[in-house]
């Protein structure tokens, strides 16, 4: 969890530097491009704070009230994440549309593009960090924040060669398409955040990979048990919850059942990390013939 903080500590650090660059790039060109480019590093320092703070809340120990910890704020962050990108994109619709009807002079200085480009760089390798970190310490928060870098890289990328175009065709107006164009890939950036944080508010399953290595691993430690069934998952930020039926012969001592859930337990948490494991012994009365054939 230290990791996870760090990295988010760093994210309002960088996203204050790439907002500061990028609103030195509008004020030097007075493009609306840019200024859409700065709007949506600004919302970048609001989604890294709200990440941070996220993670020191999913950092509490589990307690009487919350038994299962506090993991899921992570969760509550990436929402927020989505819904001020979808504000951003708003934003900028309205610029676009008070710009279409007064035209403005552009100052496509080699400065305020060049203050533009190096936001860019900047962002587009902090972005990478946080989709590699954050995938491999499963969390919603940090992947949430790297992927809306991820849509800033793509949107300041196509804005400055738009704005290259522009400047070789004198089409001033394109400043204001590729504005337009870059709130629409805003808007998409913004659904995917919040699609991706409700599944998880809504106990969403494992995927269909994890759950095939946790189904072989019960497989294969429960020796001595007849069956598992009644296999049910969900997933809360960087935990993973796992829970079935396990039965064995009625005549097992209750000691021999319980050395087999601690060696299944053993084997998916080597296998999961973050892993809650609760498993229900059942005698052989109770087999469906449809579960987890031991092997």
């Amino acid at each position: 969890m230290e990791r996870s903080l760090r990295l988010a500590t760093g994210s309002v650090a960088v996203s204050i530097v790439v907002l500061a660059l990028k609103y030195i790039a509008y004020r030097l060109t007075g493009s609306i491009a840019l200024y859409s480019d700065a709007l949506e590093s600004l919302v970048n320092v609001s989604t890294a704070a709200a990440a941070l703070i996220a993670l020191k809340v999913s950092a509490r120990p589990a307690d009487a009230a919350h038994p299962y910890g506090y993991a899921k704020a992570e969760y509550f962050s990436a929402v927020i994440v989505g819904v001020l990108i979808v504000v951003a994109a708003l934003s900028i619709f309205r610029e676009v549309y008070f710009a279409w009807q007064e035209p403005h002079v552009l100052d496509l200085s080699l400065d305020g593009l060049g203050a533009n480009a190096l936001a860019g760089v900047i962002n587009a390798a902090w972005c990478w960090v946080l989709l590699r970190e954050g995938r491999s310490l499963r969390s919603p928060a940090l992947v949430a924040d790297g992927k809306h870098l991820l849509t800033d890289v793509v949107s300041s990328a196509a804005v400055l060669a738009g704005i290259a175009l522009a400047m070789a065709t004198g089409y001033e107006k394109a400043d204001l398409v590729l504005a337009a164009l870059v709130a629409v890939n805003i808007l998409w950036s913004g659904y995917g955040v919040l699609k991706e944080s409700i599944g998880g508010l809504m106990d969403q399953a494992v995927p269909g990979e994890t759950l095939a290595r946790i189904r072989s691993r019960i497989a294969e430690e429960a020796v001595g048990a007849i069956e598992a069934h009644d296999l049910r998952t969900r997933q809360a930020g960087r935990l993973t919850f796992v829970d079935f039926h396990l039965v064995v012969p009625g005549e097992m001592p209750v000691s021999q059942a319980h050395a087999i859930c601690d060696r299944i337990e053993e084997a998916l948490r080597s296998e999961v990390h973050d892993l809650f494991v609760n498993i229900h012994v059942e005698p052989e009365a109770k087999a469906k013939h449809a579960g987890i054939p031991v092997l």
